[in-house]
C-alpha cells in the first residue's frame, strides 16, 4: 500500500519521507561542481554520500543488504561514480520511495537505516553551507529515535540527560538512582547532540557535558 499521510507511519518512515522532499528538490538545482565538494566523511565527495545513499536505499527497497564494511560501501560509490547526475539522483528518489514502504512495514528493526540516510542529508547540507545542516526538517521524529535507539545496549550510551533550549532528552538506559556517578549530563545545542551521536563531533562544538566524554555517544561509527 502506497504512503499516503506522513501523519500515519511510524517516525522511521516518515523521517525518509521528510528527507526525501526537502533534499531532492536542492539536489536537483545544484550546478554539476557542487557534487563534487567534500562532506564530513573522509575521502567522500557530495555525489559519493549521494551514490552511498541511492544503493543503500535500493537495497532496502528490494529487500537485499550486504554487510555495509567500509569496503562494500566503496565498491557501490566506485560503481555509480561515472553516472550522470540524473541517474544517480533517479535512483535516489526512487530508493526512498521503496525503503520508506520496507521501513514501515519491519517492526523498528530498520529504524537505524532511517537515521543514517537522515544524517547522510545532514552531511550534503553542510557540504553545500546549509545553515540546517544537522537540524534540518524531520529533527522532532530524529531526535525522538535517536534517544529510544540510544537504550539498545549494543552503544553503550551512558545514562545522560540531554538539557536543549527546549526540552530535556535521555539517552541511554534508564538513569540510575538519584545522585549516582553512573548520571551524566550533557547541556548543548541540538546541532552538537546530533553530531556526537552520529559520530561528526567536532572539539569546537559548544558543550557542557559532565560524568562521560564525547565518543562515548556516536551510535554510527
Amino acid at each position: 500500500m502506497p504512503i499516503n499521510s506522513y501523519a500515519e507511519r511510524p517516525a522511521c518512515a516518515r523521517l525518509l519521507l521528510i528527507e526525501r522532499d526537502a533534499i531532492l528538490p536542492i539536489l536537483r538545482e545544484l550546478p554539476d561542481d557542487d557534487f563534487d565538494r567534500p562532506t564530513a566523511l573522509p575521502g567522500w565527495s557530495v555525489r559519493d554520500v549521494l551514490a552511498h545513499c541511492a544503493a543503500a536505499l535500493t537495497m532496502t527497497a528490494r529487500g537485499t543488504a550486504h554487510g555495509y564494511t567500509p569496503a562494500e560501501n566503496q565498491q557501490d560509490v566506485d560503481e555509480r561514480r561515472q553516472w550522470p547526475i540524473g541517474r544517480l539522483l533517479d535512483e535516489l528518489t526512487s530508493g526512498y520511495d521503496g525503503a520508506a514502504e520496507r521501513i514501515a512495514a519491519a517492526s523498528g528493526r530498520l529504524d537505524l537505516l532511517a537515521l543514517g540516510e537522515w544524517t547522510h542529508g545532514g552531511d550534503v547540507r553542510e557540504a553545500l553551507g546549509r545553515p540546517d545542516a544537522y537540524a534540518s526538517e524531520g529533527i522532532e521524529d530524529a531526535l525522538a529515535l535517536f534517544e529510544r535507539l540510544s537504550r539498545l545496549a549494543r552503544f553503550e550510551i551512558p545514562p545522560t540527560e540531554v538539557r536543549l533550549p527546549d526540552r530535556v532528552l535521555h539517552l541511554g538506559p534508564p538513569q540510575s538512582s538519584e545522585g549516582s556517578s553512573s548520571n551524566a549530563t550533557l547541556v548543548a545545542e541540538v546541532t552538537t547532540v546530533i553530531r556526537m551521536l552520529t559520530g561528526r563531533f567536532r572539539a569546537a562544538d559548544r558543550y557542557y557535558l559532565y560524568g562521560a566524554e564525547p565518543a562515548q555517544y556516536a551510535m554510527f561509527r
